[in-house]
């Protein structure tokens, strides 16, 4: 391999063809410097429309916007070389028909180079989903767990315990068929998870759902200890940067007001001769 090598970008292809094999691994991204940390790492990074949460305050995923979607897909491909970028569908982008769909989905991949669009739901959406495959959009589903529905759902509560397991395998089952390169399980339980990972021939992407799907995917600033208004069972943080990042602004500000800071090999020494008198 020359100097001049470069690994290929993965693509949906790539990510169908792991069923069943090493699982895939995938974490949300914002910015540049957050996805280039992810690149050698992840197969798939996904710009979620958490980022309405866990960046700008908001109090659920549904007040994010076309153009917020858009601002932080365009920040992570510039910080991706190898893997694939899929970018989430914000509320009302595509409920309303295919058509509508089609136009955001396409708009979204234009703008920012995203290989492919994730959206929420089940069988209400394959046919959405069918539509968009149909004219060259790989689209990632998502299922049980539908944060974008949490007023119809009543929150933030496990999906398909007991007898409602049966819509969520349907729903995967759906989106599959409809041509769907991957689904994510969300808050599902471990055994309709394992279920649903045999039962479908494209991957189970899990959150909080069995490490027997073929992939996981977390919010990484959950992941980080960097959002820390709340903690779902389902996060194991790997770090604690929210802690180490105050301690570190708290003892800036403390260096400030006692003038300790900037020290003397932080300014620039006055070069000029002095003044002979």
């Amino acid at each position: 391999m020359s100097a001049n090598s470069k690994t290929p970008a993965i693509t949906a292809s790539d990510i169908l063809a792991q069923k069943g094999k090493t699982p895939i691994v995938s974490l949300t991204a914002y910015t540049t410097p957050m996805a280039q940390m992810m690149d050698e790492h992840c197969d798939f990074v996904l710009v979620g429309d958490s980022v309405g949460m866990v960046l700008h305050g908001l109090p659920s995923t549904l007040g994010v916007t076309m153009e917020m979607m858009i601002l932080h897909g365009a920040a992570v491909a510039r910080g991706l070389s190898r893997a694939m970028l899929v970018i989430d569908m914000p509320f009302g982008s595509y409920e309303e028909s295919p058509q509508q769909a089609f136009g955001n989905a396409a708009r979204l991949m234009r703008e920012t180079n995203a290989a492919a669009v994730k959206l929420e739901g089940g069988v209400e959406m394959a046919p959405t989903i069918r539509f968009l495959v149909e004219r060259g959009i790989p689209v990632m589903a998502h299922v049980g767990l539908t944060p974008q529905s949490i007023n119809t759902l009543g929150g933030y509560k496990v999906q398909g315990r007991d007898d409602a397991g049966a819509a969520v395998l349907a729903g995967a089952q759906a989106v599959s068929e409809a041509g769907a390169f991957a689904v994510v399980l969300e808050k599902v339980p471990q055994n309709l998870a394992d279920e649903i990972t045999a039962a479908v021939p494209i991957p189970t992407i899990g959150i909080g759902a069995s490490a027997g799907c073929d992939g996981q995917v977390l919010v990484v600033d959950d992941m980080l200890g960097l959002f820390t208004a709340f903690k779902a069972k389902f996060v194991k943080r790997y770090g604690n940067l929210g802690v180490d990042a105050e301690a570190a602004i708290a003892a800036y500000a403390a260096e400030v007001r006692a003038r300790e800071f900037p020290a003397a090999e932080h300014v620039f020494a006055d070069q000029t001769p002095p003044a002979k008198g």
